[in-house]
């Protein structure tokens, strides 16, 4: 009885969640902290201590390592490189991730073709098209090279022989989720097969230097689709996004080991391919032969790169009882906070009429330095006096009608001045309100500094007080 009493007790099984590997000691059906549904199993019993064994290489100090073989090689795509911070690395295994039907495929296999056009041999396998398909779009888009191999798998055994057979020095998978591990519970896609799949991918990557771009699904909210755990394997983490109805592409780096993360990229994608567009600001700028009310021109920040874009403002009347506030490329609750300042601080009144905000060529400003911007197109449309020819104005408006400065006024200013405006309305440093604005010139631009956004409207001319006196004098 006594040796019974003194054996020990067997541990208590423990649960793990697969997406961020938190731990509890009852089954629940949601993660107590990532909040994800179904992802918390029983985990494996812990094994004993692991054995020292022999290593790969010795250890030297960190200056003698040598740099030389994770130098950055040009992806033949200039854009792509600007996000990557260079290029290829190496190595490097890269995750891009999108909305289907975004053109990451066409992107790919654009990147696998310039690869493959400096002699460099590139594997693309794909797993969500057969070979034919594929070859139907390198033909349609120019990307037929001798260098560039293509192999239509699903297996994750399949693909690593076709590496071991090919030796490439770039990799594309398209995409994880469609290939799956014998051996590995699951059906591909799921969470154990994705995590399986990018490790062996990664570990192939790391040994022989290849440089591996994966592809990954997004969920409806916009992430990535699978664990967690794959945005932390890899190196950089890329997103491509775009609206459908429009040609015009982004990649943003969401995380990057060899380089900056505020970095963006602009594409244009049409049926015979995706071009970079290295000087965007025209997509988004309209052109208008006679000068027309309710519209004025942004400098916005993607990243480290200034982009123009123009704001397109209508007001008119309404019968209804609640008035209409429509907003496209712009966010509806900085609209509304906008317009009440308006009323406010700028004595517009504005709660009898419907409002219509826009932006040109499908941009999307969340910058709150469009929010002047934004201001001076409602008030033109609402007086029916044009902005003065020429002008850009940036700013962020506070609560209280303030102009408040914004980061890269240096920046935005020059990239403004370089596609030909003349004026700029930007926010004054704090201090003593002036009787005048304060002017300067900045390459040939002239910058008027203001302290709040009614004096920005007045000093247009675009109040109902002085509509009838025309617009900005040079």
């Amino acid at each position: 009885m006594a040796s019974a009493r003194s054996a020990p007790k067997p541990p208590r099984p423990t649960y793990r969640c697969s997406e961020c590997g938190w731990e509890t000691v009852k089954w629940v059906g949601r993660c107590g902290e990532c909040q994800a549904w179904g992802s918390v199993a029983e985990a494996a019993a812990p094994v004993g201590r692991t054995p020292a064994a022999p290593v790969s290489s010795a250890a030297v100090p960190i200056g003698e390592v040598s740099v030389t073989e994770a130098g950055f090689r040009s992806s033949g795509v200039p854009e792509l490189d600007r996000v990557l911070g260079g290029g290829l690395v190496p190595g490097a295994a890269i995750l891009l991730a999108g909305e289907p039907g975004v053109g990451k495929s066409t992107l790919l296999l654009e990147v696998a073709a310039q690869t493959a056009r400096y002699g460099r041999r590139t594997l693309y396998v794909t797993g969500e098209e057969s070979a034919s398909q594929v070859r139907l779009r390198a033909d349609r888009t120019g990307a037929i090279q001798s260098e560039l191999f293509l192999a239509a798998e699903t297996d994750l055994g399949a693909v690593l022989t076709h590496i071991e057979e090919t030796r490439p020095e770039l990799l594309v998978v398209d995409s994880v989720q469609t290939i799956g591990a014998a051996g590995v519970e699951g059906v591909p896609g799921g969470v154990t097969q994705v995590r399986e799949v990018a490790a062996a991918l990664i570990r192939v990557a790391k040994t022989r230097n290849i440089t591996t771009m994966i592809v990954g699904h997004v969920t409806k909210d916009g992430s990535i689709a699978g664990p967690r755990v794959l945005e932390h394997l890899v190196d950089v983490v890329l997103h491509f996004e775009g609206d459908r109805e429009s040609r015009f592409r982004m990649v943003r780096a969401m995380k990057n080991r060899f380089g900056p993360i505020d970095e963006v990229g602009c594409f244009d994608l049409s049926s015979e391919g995706i071009v970079a567009v290295t000087d965007p600001s025209g997509l988004f700028v309209g052109t208008h032969h006679v000068t027309v009310p309710g519209t004025c021109v942004a400098v916005t920040m993607e990243g480290r790169r200034p982009l123009l874009a123009e704001v397109q403002a209508l007001t008119t009347p309404t019968s209804q009882e609640r008035a209409r506030r429509t907003t496209s490329g712009l966010d509806g609750a900085r609209l509304a906070m906008i317009l009440a300042v308006l009323q406010r601080h700028a004595r517009m009144p504005l709660h009898s009429r419907d409002v219509f905000a826009s932006t040109v060529g499908g941009a999307r400003l969340m910058d709150p330095a469009a929010d002047l911007a934004v201001a001076v197109a409602i008030a033109s449309s609402n007086c029916g006096a044009p902005t003065p020819r020429g002008v850009v104005a940036l700013g962020e408006i506070g609560l209280a009608g303030e102009l408040r400065r914004v980061r890269d006024l240096e920046k935005r200013l020059a990239e403004a001045a370089r596609l030909g405006f003349t004026v700029a309305v930007v926010p004054a440093e704090p201090g003593p309100v002036p009787s005048v604005p304060r002017e300067r010139n900045l390459d040939g631009m002239r910058v008027f500094e203001l302290h709040d956004v009614y004096g920005a409207i007045e000093f247009l001319r675009l109040s109902q007080r002085t509509r009838m006196e025309g617009g900005y004098d040079d």
